[in-house]
This record gives C-alpha cells, structure tokens and sequence, in this order.
C-alpha cells in the first residue's frame, strides 16, 4: 500500500510539472495562431490521442465495450461546454498577462468550487473561508499594479477559475454516472469543435503559422491533455482526493519556474508575496479538516485534468 501511495504521489507530482510547463506552450502557440485555433487544435490532438487509450484499457478489461447511453452523450457536451469556456478564457487571458499571473489565478479553483458549492446546499469549513482570504490578499498583491489597475489578462483568468469550479462539480456529477475516459473524450471533441468554430469565425491561420506553432501544440495536446490527463486517473485509482488536490495544486509553482525559465518573465518582491499567499490559500483550504470530499464527489483534483 506504501508503494502504491508513494508512485500515485510521484506520477502526480509529474502531472503538475507538465501542467504547469503547458502554460508557456499556450502561451508560445499564440505567436503564430490565434488563441481559439489553438485551443481547438490541441483538444482534437488529444481527442486522437485518447482513443486508442480508451480501446487498450478496454483490452485489458477483457470486457465488451459499454453501449453509449443517451447521458453519457449529454453529460459530456454540458462538461465540454464549460470546458470550451474556461480553456479560451484562459487562453485569451495569457495574450494580457504572464505564465505567473495565469498559474496562480487558475489554481484559484480549489478554493472556488466549495465557495460554488454553498449554491447547492454544500457547507464549507473554516480553512475555506481562511484560504479564501489568504488568496484574495495574494490576488491583490500580484495583480493590482500602480493606480489600483488590473490587467485585462488577469480579469479572464480569474473569470476562467470560476469556470473551472463549475466544471470540477460537473465532472463530480456525471463522472460518478458514466465511464470518465469516454465521458473525456466526449468532453475533448466538444471542446475542440467549439474552439475550431470559434476560431473560424473570428480568427484568420495560415498552414504556415499552423506548422509554426506545431510544437506547442503537440506538447499542449499531447502532454497537457492526453497523457496529463491519463496519469492523474492512474495516479488517483491510489490516492485521497484532497491530498491529491495539494499535489496537483503545485502545477501554479512550476508555472512560475517555467515562466522564469523559458520566457525571463519576473516579479518585484510584492509578487512573489502575492503568489506564495495564494499558494498558501490553496494548501489550507484543502488542508483544513472538512467533509467536502464526499460531498464533491471527486474533488478538484479529480475532475480538474481535462482543463490543461
């Protein structure tokens, strides 16, 4: 049991590495595509990718496939939605701010879900509130430049983080319901169908800026989505969901050290207060002794992969 908790740590920890890396892939891609074209290839990158997982694990079951409930369908287009929505709000977001800023505030979920979850009859414990606090404080102290102003890039981010809160409770409903690969993939597709049409309406590409932003697409797709997503299910057949969530909430901090480190992106001293209250914000809220996890019904670090 050690062993299993010790390699369901250490693949979530890698999780949270790539997670947090994929930002400065999201942000590099823009260079030569626009954000929604982006978006909507990199989901249908996964969407190809995740097949043949689904089928292999099937195999491996050695059982018949499930038949595709009318549900199934319907819950994974109401997740894709939401996640079409929170990928380009992210995504429009970090053409305004950096990797830093965009890390931190999307990591704001963890807190954001329970505060979403006093709307359907859901209590939050006193670490919520505290974390919450915590957070604002940090918010302030990375976001607010001189005059009080905020950058628009910021402003999306922070609308994405409640986004994602409602996709977390979501993914708690339905995967509780459904198979959650084929749920995902459903979800995949929805997402880069949305963002493609998007993309066609309001964004011009060219093959050349295509084949350009080539390899952050494929890192964006391939490690953000599709094999993140993998390891964080293999790794949680093995682990808490909140202590999970204190693992995977770390992707905030390697998106500060990939910013610094791929991008010379920097912050003065108030920022990186900023970002270790935020952080500290996070860890209590999940640390704080609560019932949330049952109440969830996956939690944020189990619904939050399809995101990345």
């Amino acid at each position: 049991m050690r062993s299993q908790a010790l390699r369901a740590d250490l693949l979530m920890l890698i999780t949270a590495m790539i997670w947090g890396s994929v930002f400065v892939a999201q942000q590099l891609g823009m260079e030569n595509i626009g954000p929604f074209l982006y978006s909507g290839l990199r989901f249908m990158l996964a969407s190809l990718v995740l097949i043949p997982v689904i089928v292999l694990m099937q195999r491996r079951k050695r059982k018949p496939a499930p038949s595709t409930s009318r549900g199934l369908i319907l819950g994974g287009v109401i997740m894709g939605l939401a996640l079409a929505t929170g990928i380009n709000l992210q995504q429009v977001g970090l053409m305004f701010t950096t990797v830093t800023n965009s890390g931190f505030i999307t990591g704001l979920y963890v807190i954001v879900v329970p505060l979403l979850g006093l709307f359907i009859g859901q209590k939050s414990s006193l670490g919520i509130w505290l974390g919450a606090s915590l957070a604002v404080v940090g918010m302030f102290l990375l976001s607010v430049g001189e005059g009080f102003t905020v950058a628009s890039g910021d402003w999306l981010q922070l609308a994405g983080a409640f986004v994602w809160g409602i996709h977390v409770l979501l993914v708690g409903f339905f995967a509780s319901r459904h198979d959650p690969l084929r749920l995902a993939l459903i979800q995949l597709v929805t997402c880069a169908v949305i963002s493609l049409a998007l993309a066609l309406a309001f964004e011009t590409a060219t093959l050349d800026g295509i084949l350009k932003a080539a390899p952050a697409i494929l890192y964006g797709g391939i490690f953000g989505v599709a094999i993140g997503f993998t390891l964080q299910v293999i790794a949680q057949q093995h682990a808490i969901a909140s202590h999970a969530a204190i693992i995977l909430s770390l992707e905030a901090v390697f998106a500060a050290i990939a910013g610094a480190w791929f991008l010379d992106e920097s912050l003065p001293l108030r920022g990186y207060l900023g970002c270790g209250l935020m952080f500290a914000g996070m860890l209590l809220a999940q640390l704080w002794p609560k019932s949330l996890p049952h109440e969830v019904n996956g939690t944020p670090a189990s619904a939050d992969a399809e995101h990345r």
